[in-house]
Parts: structure tokens; sequence; C-alpha cells
């Protein structure tokens, strides 16, 4: 269902019964892992998160580990950093 990159794809689902009775399967929330900091990025204004994700991680997808590692569940407010932890391999 989700690609080997994902951050969904190890997470798991379980079933949900609906008010009407049905059930439907949810995948769960995956927490935020920890990564080894290798290096550090001073970001420009033009550099766009998933750019960065392609130059270090090789995946533009996964600008999400960027965010994780900044502690910024929402990428729109990494976008406001200045210097930006670049993750090592999880």
């Amino acid at each position: 269902m989700f690609t080997s990159g994902s951050r969904y794809a190890g997470a798991g689902t379980y079933v949900v019964t609906r008010p009407d009775g049905s059930s439907v399967t949810v995948t769960r929330i995956p927490l935020p892992g920890s990564a080894p900091i290798v290096g550090w990025h001073r970001r420009l204004d033009t550099e766009r998160l998933d750019l960065l994700a392609a130059y270090y991680l090789k995946d533009p997808t996964a600008s999400w580990q960027l965010g994780w590692t900044n502690d910024a569940l929402i990428l729109e407010a990494l976008e406001r950093h200045e210097l930006i932890a670049v993750p090592g391999s999880r």
C-alpha cells in the first residue's frame, strides 16, 4: 500500500468500528524516530525541502525525515529554519 521509503510503511494498521456498525481499517500514525545528525545545511530562502531531501537523502519524497530530525512535524515550519540538521540513515 505504501512505498518502502514512506514513513507509513511499517506503521501497521488497526480496525475501527464506525457508529453504523461497519468496520474500517486505518493506518497507525507513525511517531517520529531519531536518526543521527551527520551535518548541517544553511538554507537559502529559495531552497525547497524536497530538493534538499533529494540531495542529502537521495529521495525527494523523504523531506519528512528532515522535519523529524529538526523537530518540525509540519514541514512548513522547517522552511523558517536557517540551519537544518541533516539526518543519517535510519
